[in-house]
């Protein structure tokens, strides 16, 4: 039969047989009649696509779904899943059901539909490149899709932001867990958990500081990652698909040597629940407010480690395997401060060819 009843379900499954493979799935219905419909379009979709090269349909929401589930590894997947959910939302509410129905159009009402609800720039290319991505991946799975054109939104990057020494010592002086804070007893009276998210962040901070890293791959790093005796971070980038071997600074080397002795979990830093601790910007939003510091994010600390680098001799090529970038183009935002560091060392060797310099 081509649709049947299984004993631990109540939906109706349909299993036929075509061109030697056998095809079955859950008609999601309790209505035989819907699936015995649902039975002949699938058929019927099939054929066409094997006899006249036809590419099977599939829905925007099914779409969406299994392209956020590609992306589950992603330190980002969150952000990506959200977004995913609210292109589903925007494109069925405007009569549209399957992807190849998305036309170069649509997205264009829906950018300015983002855009008249308040969102910037660089919000709305995101919002973009997941659709864009989500028609490439259904093309890639053999689906029919539509050719589309993603509209071109112009960011500006802005002035690069980096903490500078001072910014760096107030900021840790505000996250310090054995600071005293008003409303709280000593550090030694407070509760076990509070304890450890104060330090937890601290900890967090300098590995950030001091390895360049992005917040989600600290969050997910592992004890298998750590080679104390080495001193080095095996540091996997689920963001560009390669690896990374850091050597620890002697404050990120003392912070994990703490913290193995008293190891809490298979992941160096947990959340509430066990896991990976989550990927999350509250408390350095709350952190850099009362170090008054402004402009500065979690990511601020990463381009403070690479300007520090820079600004310390190391080449563009240098850093671009130390931050894990995949492309120079990436790194070369850190150019002129390279420059600039080149201009230094330019005039000292002239006022040393000048005799204005100091004499060895």
């Amino acid at each position: 039969m081509p649709v049947s009843k299984r004993s631990n379900s109540s939906y109706w499954y349909i299993q036929f047989q075509y061109n030697g493979k056998t095809y079955i799935k859950s008609s999601k219905t309790t209505d035989k009649s819907i699936a015995k419909q649902m039975e002949a379009l699938w058929r019927s979709q099939l054929i066409q696509s094997h006899q006249l090269g036809v590419k099977p349909s599939i829905s925007i929401t099914e779409a969406f779904q299994r392209y956020s589930t590609s992306k589950s590894d992603l330190s980002s997947h969150k952000a990506l899943s959200r977004w995913c959910r609210r292109a589903t939302t925007y494109f069925n509410n405007h009569s549209l059901t399957n992807v190849h129905q998305i036309t170069s159009r649509d997205i264009e009402s829906w950018r300015i539909s983002l855009q008249q609800s308040g969102l910037g720039n660089q919000s709305i290319k995101h919002a973009m490149n997941q659709v864009g991505a989500m028609v490439k991946y259904m093309k890639k799975l053999g689906y029919n899709v539509s050719e589309i054109e993603l509209p071109t939104i112009r960011t500006s990057k802005g002035r690069l932001r980096y903490l500078s020494v001072d910014e760096e010592r107030r900021l840790l002086a505000e996250i310090d867990p054995y600071r005293e804070v008003k409303g709280l007893p000593p550090f030694n009276e407070r509760h076990t958990e509070l304890q450890r998210q104060m330090v937890d962040f601290y900890d967090l901070v300098i590995l950030l500081l001091d390895t360049g890293a992005r917040q989600g791959e600290i969050c997910r790093l592992s004890w298998e990652q750590i080679d104390l005796s080495k001193r080095t971070i095996q540091l996997w980038r689920p963001k560009v698909s390669n690896e990374s071997v850091l050597y620890m600074t002697n404050r990120v080397y003392q912070i994990l040597l703490r913290r193995s002795n008293n190891p809490d979990g298979s992941h160096v830093f947990r959340s509430k629940s066990g896991i990976n601790r989550n990927h999350t910007t509250n408390p350095f939003r709350k952190a850099f407010k009362r170090a008054e510091i402004d402009g500065a994010t979690a990511h601020t600390l990463r381009h403070t480690h690479a300007t520090r680098l820079i600004q310390h001799g190391l080449s563009l090529y240098e850093v671009k395997e130390i931050l894990g970038h995949s492309d120079i183009k990436t790194t070369m935002r850190y150019a002129h401060i390279e420059q600039q560091s080149v201009s230094r060392k330019a005039t000292m060797v002239i006022d040393r060819f000048n005799g204005d310099g100091d004499s060895d």
